[in-house]
């Protein structure tokens, strides 16, 4: 801190009170890949594990014609 005059002037570290740390930027950006890939590999698992309609049948969510 140093005093020009009436003014006072602080760095951003003093003004803070601490220094920053890039620590939170690389458990932010762990978490968020952890998060991606967690929920891309339930969907992808639950996509090739379900039933796939017969590609002869009628298609699902449609009424059969009527005669």
């Amino acid at each position: 801190m140093e005093r020009q005059g009436p003014e006072t002037h602080v760095t951003t570290e003093e003004a803070r009170s601490g220094e920053t740390p890039s620590i939170v930027r690389w458990v932010l950006l762990i978490g968020i890949t952890l998060a991606i890939l967690a929920l891309s590999a339930i969907w992808i698992t639950g996509a090739a594990t379900s039933p796939q309609p017969d590609k002869d049948g009628p298609i699902s969510g449609q009424a059969t014609p009527a005669p």
